[in-house]
C-alpha cells in the first residue's frame, strides 16, 4: 500500500514519501502563486483554489495569505469566508458546509503524530476527517483538531482549541472548546434591535 493510500485510509503513514513530498510541493507553488498576486487580481486567485480544492461552491472568497498541504482533500460549500491567514493541513478530508465564516488565524488540522517519542521518531503520522457543517462561525485564532465534527449553525468562540465534536446550534469557547449555550431566536431580535436603534 503506498503512502497517500494509507493516508487517504486512515492508517499511520509516513509524510516523507516521495509521492506525497511531490504533491505538498505542487501545491506549495500553487499558494505562492496566490499569496502573490496584487490584491486586485481576484479572478486570478479564485483560479487557483479551484485547481487546488477538491470540491467547492460558485461564490467562495479566500484571503491571502493562505496555506494547506495538498488541497485536494478540502471541500467548501456556497458562500465560504476565510479571513487572513487561514491554515488547513488536510491530510485527511475537510468537508465544510454553505455560508462558513471563518475569522483570522483560524487553523483546521487533520494529522497527528504519536505520542511515544521512538514511533513519533520514524516519521509516522495519521490523519483523521474533519467536517463543519452549514451556518458556522469559526472565531479568530479558533484551532480544530483531527477528527472534529462541527454543527451546523454553531459558533466558535475565538481562540478557543476544538478537541471533540460540537452539536449544532451553540455556541462554544474555551480551551478545550466547551459548549456554553443554545443559540436561540432572542440573539436573532437583540440583533435586529440593535440594527432598528441605528
Amino acid at each position: 500500500m503506498r503512502e497517500k493510500e494509507k493516508m487517504l485510509a486512515g492508517k499511520p503513514y509516513r509524510a516523507f514519501g516521495e509521492e506525497l513530498v511531490a504533491e505538498r510541493q505542487a501545491a506549495k507553488e500553487l499558494i505562492f502563486e496566490f499569496n502573490s498576486f496584487h490584491p486586485s487580481k481576484i479572478e486570478q486567485r479564485n483560479k487557483i483554489i479551484q485547481r487546488l480544492f477538491g470540491k467547492m461552491g460558485k461564490n467562495f472568497i479566500i484571503e491571502p495569505p493562505f496555506r494547506c498541504d495538498y488541497g485536494y482533500n478540502i471541500s467548501i460549500g456556497e458562500n465560504f469566508y476565510a479571513n487572513y491567514n487561514c491554515t488547513i493541513i488536510d491530510c485527511a478530508k475537510v468537508t465544510i458546509g454553505d455560508n462558513v465564516f471563518i475569522a483570522p488565524n483560524v487553523s483546521l488540522f487533520t494529522s497527528g503524530h504519536p505520542l511515544h517519542p521512538d514511533i513519533r521518531n520514524n516519521q509516522l503520522e495519521y490523519a483523521a476527517p474533519i467536517f463543519i457543517g452549514s451556518n458556522v462561525w469559526l472565531g479568530g485564532g479558533a484551532i480544530v483538531n483531527p477528527g472534529v465534527t462541527i454543527g451546523d449553525n454553531t459558533v466558535i468562540g475565538s481562540g478557543s482549541v476544538v478537541t471533540k465534536d460540537i452539536p449544532a446550534n451553540v455556541i462554544s469557547v474555551g480551551n478545550p472548546c466547551r459548549v456554553k449555550r443554545k443559540i436561540t431566536e432572542k440573539d436573532k431580535y437583540n440583533f435586529l434591535e440593535m440594527l432598528n436603534n441605528e
